[in-house]
């Protein structure tokens, strides 16, 4: 059995210490690794290593743990060693002064379990409402190039980390016109009376009106600052769009026999763009990947500000590979914006990649991870 067991380059771990969100980390059969205790410090923390030797796992071990879901798949069998029935992740930290103990079962053929200060969670992903992370990997570029789709989840989940109270929304918005959808297909079926397509069509139209009002909110919270970072990493003129009208019940009722021929909903925030642009050019279809990966950046970095300025409390970041792609003006400014975080993990192949001293330097190897001397 493997054991790699490690302490913070400072004094160790201190409870009080500002920002530290994760002080620890115990992995048992977590994808490469079969045993791991990890103390990390506060402030910017750099793990080094080969290519494929695990500091993905490691990161991706941090974000389930604190998070309840993984960011790079949703099979969770995935998530276990090799030829293991089970893992386990414990994470022990604080959060605005208060200790956090979390612990994450996964099990072949179930579903996570999960306990917070040793209360069981109804569901792991509850943990996203305790602990505040934010991750980027390569593909993550999504967010800027791939299908509308998947820049309304992004901002939807962040409209949720920014006002928990209305994260309801885009689920609640979606199960109703899931229900209209339905109620169409019957009315055009001849089985049911357009009467009874009046309730969805009225809860539609309420909740996506609101669903619209509530992503504007975050793009105009979001659009300063990461026009300003991303101003700062050289992409002159970047701003968010929405592309979208709330939707009304009369609107609705208006393309009513469009809707019965397709058997679709065609008007709602559920197929609503958000344009993420520089100078005029949606860097969707008009930007470069070395563009893409600068706004994806500069997103999580105003994203991280916004966290900590409605929460009190940074967001613990992981940057998987951030480094290898941006030149040293761009690393430097980068790591000066990540080093006022809270806690940010970095991972690359070399420590030379990173142009500041960080506060922790970790070396990855398979299935261990040491402190650097």
């Amino acid at each position: 059995m493997t054991t790699s067991r490690i302490s913070s380059c400072r004094s160790g771990y201190r409870a009080e210490a500002p920002g530290l969100i994760v002080g620890s980390v115990s992995l048992r059969n977590f994808r490469s690794y079969e045993r791991l205790e990890l103390e990390l410090q506060s402030g910017l923390v750099l793990a080094v290593g080969p290519n494929g030797v695990g500091k993905t796992n490691l990161l991706e071990s941090l974000h389930v743990g604190t998070q309840g879901f993984s960011p790079r798949t949703r099979n969770d069998a995935e998530l276990i060693r090799f030829g293991e029935a089970s893992g386990l992740i414990r994470a022990g930290g604080r959060r605005d002064g208060v200790p956090l103990e979390i612990e994450v079962v996964l099990a072949r053929g179930a579903g996570k379990r999960a306990k917070l200060n040793g209360a069981v969670l109804r569901s792991a992903e509850q943990l996203r409402g305790e602990t505040a992370t934010l991750v980027f990997t390569p593909d993550r570029l999504a967010i800027v190039k791939g299908a509308p789709a998947v820049r309304r989840a992004y901002f939807d989940r962040t409209l949720g980390r920014l006002s928990p109270a209305r994260a309801y929304l885009p689920a609640e918005y979606g199960a109703v016109v899931a229900q209209r959808n339905a109620a169409l297909r019957r009315v055009a079926a001849g089985i049911s009376s357009r009467a009874a397509l009046e309730p969805w069509t009225e809860q539609a139209a309420e909740l996506g009106a609101e669903l619209v009002a509530a992503r504007r909110e975050v793009l105009l919270l979001l659009g300063p600052s990461f026009a300003e970072r991303a101003g700062e990493l050289g992409l002159d003129g970047a701003e968010l769009r929405y592309d979208g009208t709330p939707p009304s019940a009369a609107a609705l009722t208006e393309r009513l026999d469009r809707d019965l021929e397709r058997g679709t909903t065609g008007l709602g925030p559920h197929l609503d763009e958000i344009a993420i642009v520089c100078a005029t050019r949606e860097l969707r279809s008009f930007g470069s990947q070395g563009e893409q990966r600068l706004a994806v950046l500069a997103l999580l970095l105003a994203e991280a500000e916004a966290i900590a300025d409605r929460r009190g409390v940074p967001p613990l970041l992981l940057l998987d590979d951030v480094l290898s792609e941006l030149d040293p003006a761009r690393r430097r400014i980068l790591a000066g914006r990540v080093g006022q975080a809270g806690q940010a993990l970095v991972t690359a192949t070399d420590a030379a990649m990173l142009p500041a001293a960080p506060d922790q330097l970790l070396e990855v190897s398979p299935g261990a991870v040491r402190q650097a001397l």
